[in-house]
């Protein structure tokens, strides 16, 4: 039986070490009953030999000068001795470097343990500098200095390699890929948790950062980012205040405590500020990406995948406060809604040009390109416009097939599955996205003990059926939230439906609110409910992110929506500690237990490949109109800059033999076309409001949208060649389907970072 590089010094228990050839096993030298030839020939070999030279020349011993049989026989004695202490020396190196060298790898206890790259010790000489690994009990140095212990007692060990900041080797659990290994998706189970509220904030999760602007308990003001950027840059402190929040939120801590938890998978949220903003946009630029790379950084040596969730776009996809401006819908929608939708895509293939670099494609392998579009108002033709648009971009900066940039995760847009069951075939590694919440428009009327079996009746069988007709679906939210009480869950300033208070609701109170936020009361049944809940959620989801890792204190010094924190949860008694005791809660008579097809939906045959009876529906770009417009007047051109995002900065060990590589920020090289911007001279609609008139020189097919291009750079990176296409041809370009680039696939291929060697 064959094992990972590090199975038996991470606490994966394999069989006996195979004897070295010719040595005794240790149980062997134990065991007298297990005793074979070799350890026989430990035992009598000088006899052995000598008797096997007399029976094979019976004159040597009988008719041999006396003399000379005693020199003969000192000679075999020295011989045979001589021979007896080389024999028992390959004994001791074998047992030694056989049995007890592995042992002493397994991580105990406290202990820390170091491995060589794949050159190290060449030319006899020991490795400068190797990376660190530890399993449950190791103590942790963060970058800071401060420190910690690491808790896994699933087999999951970290790995640090300051010669190899890039060493994919880690593994969260035994029972999950490492890094370096490939997830089969529909087979490995995701067991992931989302972490959200931290670089893309919310009011519930962190309330403090929204009480501290709020002038009474009942203003509804801040009620969104954009807002509370607004209030904190007039008193000075956006940058400083957000950039703690980045700092002190979530930590290398938290990324140790998630894999300790049993889970594989992190989801998190990002804003397209990360990225860059524009005109009158308050909110504070390309700071939390810095705190992202932390987050590959960390979950790279903790062994978890992260699934990128774009959650924040231009105008807003959904109108809720976690897209940035709450209130109006502009993404698709109004006179702004096709520019934003452009500059969404430039995004998009700006982080997929990031991730899929073969120096962080291992760690972020899943990217959510819309967070909760609402379908209602945006229309399924233009959702369905701008997915193909995606999957093309994002292709185009990986290439096509398995192991060839992320997966892409779509949100269903709040339809049932049957509206996704042929969607886009021949599309490559697409996951379908849905967040199942009981919370919002059908809260569960009390008790909860009559509740907890609801996920099992009402969502396992729909999500088994999208397994099927779709390919691969998971939960990318899901709370314990039976009812929506909690702090701010509903908005800054917001009732509840709970107690009849939230606007439009019933006012028919079921219940006190502080019966389920003031947790340090609840009772062991209340916990045992709750945990039940949760567990019929994990299994009736099969593969899903809990909403979210972690809730803030508020200002009153305590967690006021204890059941949306995993980690509360799990402290307190109320979550799994091992989120396998899920499995088979629903008592599923027909699980989901095949193979996901076609193969196309997992990077096989056909991948990419997009039926062309779909694609003559939906490829088209711009679509031929937008909801709250009509014919789309409005169009950014595309002659601008691309930004390319930093990587991350690593300090060069002393004497280092290899210089590390971080990427330049973009996969594709090929992938030049300019970003979409606002027309030289002109003056454009308010990108966050519905309407607006649409001037001559913004409007699609005025001014500034013909004739050749300038250079193109791409900022931070090198020059791009000049592009004398017109603006007719880039848009036709753009639509275009992608193939995959061999050259590059080949630099990928080359460039995969080798297992680590224990």
């Amino acid at each position: 039986m064959s094992y990972g590089p590090s199975a038996a010094a991470h606490g994966i228990k394999p069989g006996p070490a195979p004897p070295f050839s010719g040595y005794a096993t240790l149980s062997s030298l134990q065991n007298p009953s297990n005793r074979g030839s070799n350890t026989a020939l430990v035992g009598g070999l000088g006899q052995q030999r000598y008797w096997r030279g007399a029976s094979s020349h019976p004159l040597l011993q009988n008719e041999m000068p006396e003399g000379r049989r005693v020199r003969s026989f000192k000679r075999l004695l020295l011989v045979g001795g001589a021979a007896l202490i080389a024999i028992v020396l390959a004994v001791v190196l074998g047992v030694y470097f056989g049995v007890v060298r592995p042992k002493q790898n397994t991580i105990g206890e406290g202990e820390l343990h170091s491995f060589g790259g794949p050159d190290s010790g060449s030319g006899g000489k020991p490795p400068t500098f190797n990376a660190i690994t530890g399993g449950d009990g190791s103590k942790i140095v963060t970058e800071d200095g401060s420190t910690f212990t690491y808790h896994n007692s699933f087999g999951g060990y970290w790995v640090s390699d300051p010669n190899n900041p890039f060493n994919d080797g880690a593994r969260a659990q035994s029972w999950s890929p490492a890094l370096n290994e490939t997830f089969r998706y529909g087979i490995d189970k995701i067991r992931g948790v989302n972490i959200g509220g931290w670089l893309n904030t919310e009011p519930f999760i962190s309330p403090t950062l929204y009480q501290e602007y709020q002038k009474t308990p009942t203003d509804t003001v801040p009620g969104d980012e954009w807002a509370l950027s607004t209030a904190m840059a007039a008193d000075g402190a956006l940058a400083t205040t957000l950039e703690n929040h980045y700092m002190t939120f979530i930590t290398e801590e938290d990324f140790a405590q998630i894999a300790g938890a049993g889970l594989n998978y992190v989801r998190i949220p990002l804003p397209f500020w990360a990225i860059e903003v524009r005109d009158n946009e308050p909110f504070l630029p390309k700071v939390s990406w810095k705190y992202f790379l932390k987050a590959i950084q960390w979950a790279r040596k903790y062994g978890l995948r992260i699934n990128l969730d774009l959650h924040a776009v231009p105008g807003s996809q959904n109108g809720y406060n976690h897209s940035g401006k709450g209130g109006q819908i502009n993404f698709l929608n109004g006179a702004m809604g096709f520019p934003n939708a452009q500059r969404t895509l430039d995004y998009i293939r700006i982080l997929a040009e990031f991730i899929s670099q073969p120096e962080y494609k291992n760690v972020v392998t899943m990217f959510g390109v819309l967070n909760e579009p609402l379908e209602g108002t945006i229309g399924i033709v233009q959702m369905n416009s701008f997915y193909y648009q995606a999957h093309q971009i994002i292709r185009k900066a990986g290439g096509i097939g398995e192991g060839s940039g992320p997966w892409i995760s779509m949100h269903n847009a709040w339809l049932g599955a049957d509206t996704w069951a042929n969607f886009m075939p021949g599309g490559d590694r697409l996951a379908l996205d849905s967040h199942p919440y009981f919370t919002f428009d059908n809260p569960l009327a009390p008790p909860l003990s009559a509740h907890v079996s609801d996920p099992c009746k009402q969502w396992g069988g729909l999500i088994n059926g999208s397994m099927s007709t779709f390919g691969m679906s998971y939960a990318g939210e899901w709370s314990n939230g039976w009812n929506d009480c909690g702090l701010f869950l509903n908005g800054v300033g917001a009732g509840t439906r709970y107690e009849g208070t939230f606007p439009g609701s019933p006012a028919t109170s079921q219940g006190n609110c502080k019966d389920w936020t003031d947790w340090a009361s609840w009772t062991a049944d209340t916990k045992s409910q709750i945990k039940q809940f949760a567990m019929s959620s994990m299994d009736a989801f099969g593969h899903s992110f809990f909403w979210t890792w972690k809730i803030a204190n508020s200002t009153a010094g305590k967690v006021e929506s204890p059941l949306w924190s995993y980690q509360l949860g799990l402290q307190n008694g109320w979550m799994p500690t091992d989120p396998r005791e899920a499995d088979g809660t629903c008592k599923n008579a027909s699980p989901f237990g095949g193979l996901i097809a076609p193969p196309a939906r997992t990077g096989g045959v056909g991948a990419g490949t997009i039926d062309p009876a779909w694609a003559a529906s939906y490829s088209a770009w711009p679509p031929a109109s937008i909801n709250g417009a009509g014919a789309i007047t409005a169009a950014y051109t595309p002659m601008g800059p691309i930004p390319t995002l930093p990587v991350p900065t690593f300090t060069q060990p002393s004497g280092a033999r290899a210089t590390i590589n971080t990427g330049s920020g973009w996969t594709n090289n090929a992938d030049d076309t300019p970003m979409a911007v606002a027309a030289q001279g002109c003056t454009y609609p308010d990108s966050w409001v519905p309407a607006g008139v649409v001037p001559a020189c913004a409007a699609v097919g005025g001014g500034g949208t013909t004739g050749a291009l300038p250079s193109m750079t791409r900022a931070e990176t090198t020059t791009r060649p000049r592009d004398t296409a017109t603006i007719g041809d880039l848009l036709r370009r753009a639509a275009r389907p992608t193939s995959r680039s061999s050259g590059a696939r080949k630099a990928l291929e080359a460039r995969v970072t080798p297992p680590p060697q224990f």
